[in-house]
């Protein structure tokens, strides 16, 4: 009898051990990933998810239009799916793209001085630009290049004009510079960046860089992958003498606080024309034109 209570309880404990190991094994619930981060966050003017009162942070997946009819109620070629909800979605994105149609300054891109050729693929820009044997090329990508712009005042619930709403969406992408010399295999390569306290002055400051240098490597020529095996130099504990003389590197190349104003310029345009775009394309797979 009491080989028979050992043998029970010794059982019962593999069987816990075995469960806490598979439970040790387990991968993690949710990746990073499911985190949005706040850079990647629209501004409030365009942000289809706070239209609905919950939120994100609820957890609730907001329906801007409740349909009652899950039938199709309009037969199409294409065998998808139309409801009513498709119908006023569609007219909404419709309103939608003749508003931003209203605000759009040009239906072309501006033109960088300096001596800059533009080359687009889709959201990524490339400006290239040849000084005395040396090539300059500055590459950056307008996704995600609107900052938030939750202040305080909308917070407390204050509503702004539409002209203050428009002037505060620009676009501040971070952006890559690539120095190549001729005779060299590799080249110096600035990451760069705009600091949301450096954009913009006020009457009577003195003016500073608008953009900042967050990081220098020297990587190998032609490469488009920023290798990790190459010394990275950040600037965050940077001798303030070495960062001047890195920023002066840039300016003599034409990488300056113009050439950073006409960037955000470029940047906001090209933007602006990916929105509409996409809204568009969003309209004809909502109405399935």
């Amino acid at each position: 009898m009491l080989k028979s209570v050992v043998r029970a309880v010794g059982a019962a404990v593999r069987v816990s051990t075995a469960t806490t190991s598979t439970a040790r094994a387990l991968p993690l619930s949710c990746p990073t990933q499911c985190a949005p981060s706040s850079a990647t966050t629209r501004p409030f003017t365009r942000s289809l998810w706070m239209l609905n009162s919950k939120g994100a942070s609820s957890g609730y997946r907001p329906k801007l239009f409740t349909s009652k009819a899950l039938n199709p109620s309009v037969s199409c070629g294409c065998g998808g799916l139309h409801t009513e909800g498709d119908k006023a979605f569609g007219a909404f994105l419709s309103d939608e793209i003749k508003e931003e149609a209203k605000i759009q300054k040009s239906k072309t891109l501006p033109k960088m001085s300096g001596g800059w050729e533009l080359e687009m693929n889709g959201t990524e820009a490339k400006l290239t630009r040849n000084v005395a044997g040396e090539k300059i090329t500055v590459t950056f990508n307008v996704n995600n290049s609107i900052p938030p712009n939750f202040d305080e005042e909308a917070e407390q619930g204050q509503q702004k004009s539409a002209e203050e709403e428009e002037a505060e969406i620009v676009s501040t992408p971070n952006f890559v510079v690539d120095v190549t010399k001729q005779a060299s295999k590799h080249s110096l390569v600035f990451d760069c960046h705009f600091p949301e306290d450096e954009v913009s002055h006020g009457e009577g400051e003195e003016e500073s860089d608008i953009f900042a240098i967050r990081e220098v490597s020297f990587q190998p020529e032609g490469d488009t992958d920023w290798k990790e095996t190459s010394y990275t130099l950040n600037t965050d504990s940077l001798d303030w003498a070495l960062y001047d003389h890195l920023m002066d590197f840039l300016a003599d190349r034409g990488v300056d606080n113009t050439f950073a104003d006409e960037l955000m310029e470029l940047s906001t345009a090209a933007e602006h024309q990916e929105y509409i775009k996409f809204l568009e394309d969003l309209q004809g797979f909502v109405k399935c034109n």
